[in-house]
C-alpha cells in the first residue's frame, strides 16, 4: 500500500512540474510576441509622422507664393530642395526663364544672369513617382542628363503631361509639390515681357526677384 501511495505522488509531483515548465514556456512565448509588435509598431508610427508635408513660401517682388512639397511621392527631391532653402540659397536669385504657355522657371541665376554654383550633388530623378506635371504643380529642372537635377526649378503654369514620365528615352521632370495659393503672383510672373540676354532666351525684361524662400511648415519628425 506504501510502495502504491509512492508511486501515486510522484506521479502527481511529475505532473505538476510537467504543468509549470508548460506554463512557464507559454508565458515566454508571450512576452517575445508582445516584446516583437512593440517595434514594429512604432515604426509605423514613426513612418506616418514623417511624411507630413513641408510648406514653403516663395517671397519674389510680385508677391508671394506658397508651396506644399510632397515629401511622401517625392522624398528625395524634396529632401534636395529644403537644404537649398536651408542654406539660403535662393536668396536674391531670379525667375530667369518664362514661357507664357509653358512655365516659369527660377533658382540658378543673378539678376545680371550669372549662374549661382550649385551647393550640393546632383540628385536621382523621381519622375516615376506618379505625380503629374499639371498646372500649379512645381516640378524640378535638370539637363538632358536624367539625374541631373540640382537646385533649380519650376511651375507649371498649364497642364504639362508630356512632361511626364514614358520610358526611359522620355524619362520626364520630376513633380515634388504644388502651389497651394499664390498662383496670381505665378500669373504675374508668366504674363512678364521677355528678351534674349547673356546667351539665355526667355529672361523677364524686369527681373522677377526671388527675395527668399523659407519653411513655414516643417515636417514632423518620430519620436
Amino acid at each position: 500500500m506504501k510502495t502504491n501511495i509512492r508511486k501515486q505522488t510522484a506521479k502527481s509531483q511529475n505532473a505538476l512540474v510537467l504543468f509549470i515548465y508548460v506554463l512557464a514556456f507559454a508565458l515566454l512565448s508571450w512576452s517575445q510576441a508582445r516584446a516583437e509588435e512593440a517595434p514594429a509598431t512604432a515604426a509605423t508610427e514613426t513612418k506616418k509622422v514623417e511624411v507630413v508635408s513641408p510648406e514653403v513660401v516663395i517671397d519674389t517682388n510680385l508677391g508671394k507664393i506658397t508651396v506644399r512639397l510632397n515629401a511622401e511621392h517625392a522624398p528625395i527631391s524634396t529632401e534636395n530642395f529644403l537644404k537649398y532653402v536651408e542654406k539660403k540659397h535662393y536668396d536674391g536669385l531670379i525667375f530667369h526663364r518664362v514661357i507664357k504657355d509653358f512655365m516659369v522657371q527660377g533658382g540658378g541665376f543673378t539678376p545680371d544672369m550669372k549662374e549661382r554654383d550649385s551647393k550640393f550633388d546632383p540628385i536621382k530623378n523621381e519622375a516615376k513617382n506618379g505625380l503629374s506635371n499639371m498646372r500649379g504643380t512645381i516640378a524640378m529642372a535638370r539637363t538632358n542628363e536624367i539625374d541631373s537635377a540640382t537646385s533649380q526649378f519650376f511651375i507649371n503654369v498649364v497642364d504639362n503631361q508630356r512632361l511626364d514620365h514614358v520610358n526611359n528615352s522620355r524619362y520626364g521632370y520630376a513633380v515634388f509639390g504644388k502651389v497651394i495659393s499664390g498662383m496670381d503672383v505665378v500669373d504675374k510672373i508668366r504674363d512678364s515681357k521677355t528678351e534674349s540676354k547673356a546667351g539665355h532666351d526667355d529672361v523677364p525684361v524686369k527681373p522677377v526677384t526671388i527675395k527668399s524662400i523659407r519653411l513655414v511648415k516643417a515636417p514632423a519628425k518620430g519620436k
